[in-house]
């Protein structure tokens, strides 16, 4: 059985042992048990020292066949080139210096770096049996991750899709005007609503608060607005929806408000669905991923 690590810096630091496509033990920063913490505030050594940690513990010196790690942001050969949500990363080449820090404990083996969530997409290819087909994910989080299986060429930042050209939306998290993550973001709804957290307002959206259900509708239809865009560029598949948000999305609403949008007949016939604990599929797809 093929034994790898998968990583995934989201909310917290997951580390993972995968052996084939089954995920094992796994060790977190912070522990599950304590609140999260922000992972700017780590500086870039207490990450790497982190994982490595994790690594070491997980192993136990056995042997390991590659490591694959899942970062928030444009991940290209191994830098992280902009990060906005993890900004001490930016500029960094995380690959090589994992795998310097890795080899301090003797494992010398193959290390990916990779957008995490693409690790996510390709964890939901590889445990769906979906390697042969497009497979989109939208990760629901602070920011707004957008992951894509099978990888490839490009940017994939789809979370900053112009979804509108409102000069008032300016929550998104890197500063520009109408992004999906300026309305869909879990800091850009605290920005908004400066008195509710997002759980808050979607319950007060249900009870009829005219505010709330106003922003409720533009919520989904910005994040359906975006789908639309990649439906008109890649044509009609499935979209997954991960991450603490999401369970805010009414896939009902998503649907109606997308085929609003998407009316020419090749590209109709997409679907949302909802994806359970994406931080243990991450890994998994961290893992698979490594062994590219």
């Amino acid at each position: 059985m093929a034994r790898r690590i998968g990583i995934l810096a989201t909310g917290r630091i997951w580390t993972g042992m995968v052996d084939d496509l089954t995920l094992g033990d796994v060790r977190t920063f912070p522990a599950l048990e304590h609140e999260h913490i922000d992972l700017k505030s780590l500086p870039v050594d207490t990450i790497i020292g982190t994982i490595r940690e994790h690594v070491r513990d997980l192993r136990q010196g056995a042997a390991v066949e590659s490591v694959g790690a899942g970062f928030p942001g444009i991940v290209r050969d191994g830098m992280i080139e902009e990060s906005p949500n993890l900004g001490q990363l930016k500029g960094l080449q995380m690959r090589d210096r994992l795998a310097a820090a890795l080899r301090q404990d003797g494992l010398d083996v193959p290390v990916c770096v990779m957008n995490d969530a693409d690790a996510l997409a390709a964890g939901v290819a590889a445990t769906r049996g979906g390697l042969d087909r497009l497979i989109r994910v939208w990760y629901l989080g602070d920011g707004i991750g957008f992951g894509r299986s099978p990888h490839g060429e490009g940017v994939w930042e789809a979370g900053h899709t112009v979804v509108t050209l409102d000069p008032k939306e300016r929550f998104c998290g890197c500063g520009g005007l109408g992004h999906l993550e300026g309305i869909v973001g879990n800091r850009a709804m605290r920005l908004r609503f400066l008195d509710m957290e997002p759980e808050e307002v979607f319950a007060a959206a249900r009870a009829g608060d005219t505010r709330a259900s106003e922003f409720a509708h533009l919520w989904h239809r910005a994040l359906a607005a975006a789908t639309a865009t990649s439906v008109h560029l890649e044509g009609a598949g499935r979209f997954y929806i991960a991450g603490p948000n999401c369970d805010l999305a009414d896939i009902g609403l998503l649907n109606a408000y997308m085929h609003e949008m998407v009316k020419m007949t090749p590209l109709q016939g997409s679907f949302f669905e909802i994806v359970e604990t994406s931080q243990d599929v991450a890994l998994i797809g961290a893992a698979v991923s490594s062994r590219k």
